[in-house]
């Protein structure tokens, strides 16, 4: 790993280079969630899913659309999410469709900790916090399977934190540039291991991507599986498609974009 000249490591330069990676300003991909209950049965959902960067534009950060195509009884299901800037002062606005009521509802997230897609990652945990929410503290390298990860600790400055801390496992590699973030454990607020969440990463052209997550609960033994295939980076999403009209008009209210294969809305069963 190049280190930095003049410098000692950090946790806070650590996270700095290997925390946020590019993503791109858009994207449309494919996106599975995997849930396993402790009896090891498997529920399968999948996604198309649509992401733009709106740069700090009016105050918003990103949009996210994911349209529902497995299983077939909630297929045409539709969740819109709008992230804010910290400065704008807003937290989250999302809405969702469901076509069997014909009607676009307001979605509140009473509580950070909430299930996200009834999985074992919280709406705060797919959410971004900016680095000075959390003190980081450089815990050394620590080597697994011949692999070596820098280990940093993250310690949440609020007064009502949703967990105590985080550890973070960043893949230590031969350049700042392909060092990625591999490994998040979880502390609940008594300081006890609540989840551990592993990372595999994919790279399309210059932009980062989740390729396979799973989390793992270390409270009541089940499991959620992340997977996101078929991924198309800076195609020029329109700003109009991250709308109500969308929502309830579907993936054929998606334009035509230059470059881009249709999009195939099969789905298979849970051994997909």
């Amino acid at each position: 790993m190049q280190e930095v000249p003049g410098q000692a490591l950090t946790g806070e330069i650590i996270f700095r280079r290997c925390g946020y990676k590019y993503p791109g300003d858009d994207q449309r991909s494919k996106f599975t969630v995997l849930l396993r209950d402790r009896q090891g049965n498997v529920k399968k959902s999948e996604y198309v899913r649509f992401w733009k960067d709106f740069k700090g534009r009016e105050g918003v950060a990103d949009k996210m659309l994911l349209f529902t195509i497995f299983p077939p009884d909630a297929k045409g299901a539709a969740f819109l999410r709008v992230a804010y800037t910290a400065e704008s002062g807003h937290k989250v606005d999302q809405w969702i469709y469901l076509p069997v009521l014909r009607k676009i509802r307001r979605v509140s997230i009473r509580d950070p900790g909430d299930s996200f897609l009834n999985s074992n990652l919280t709406y705060a945990d797919v959410g971004r916090r900016a680095l000075e929410d959390d003190e980081h503290r450089f815990q050394g390298i620590r080597e697994i399977k011949g692999l070596q990860f820098y280990v940093v600790e993250s310690i949440p400055k609020e007064e009502k934190p949703l967990y105590s801390k985080r550890v973070f496992w960043f893949l230590k590699t031969e350049n700042w540039e392909d060092c990625v973030n591999s490994r998040i454990d979880y502390y609940d607020k008594q300081g006890e291991l609540l989840k551990e969440q592993f990372i595999k990463w994919q790279k399309v052209g210059n932009a980062w991507v989740w390729d396979r997550v799973l989390v793992r609960s270390k409270r009541n033994l089940t499991a959620s599986v992340f997977q996101v295939s078929e991924v198309y980076i800076n195609s020029g999403l329109p700003d109009s498609i991250f709308s109500a009209r969308t929502l309830r008009r579907g993936l054929s209210a998606i334009p035509t974009i230059e470059g881009l294969p249709p999009i195939e809305e099969g789905g298979k069963g849970a051994g997909g």
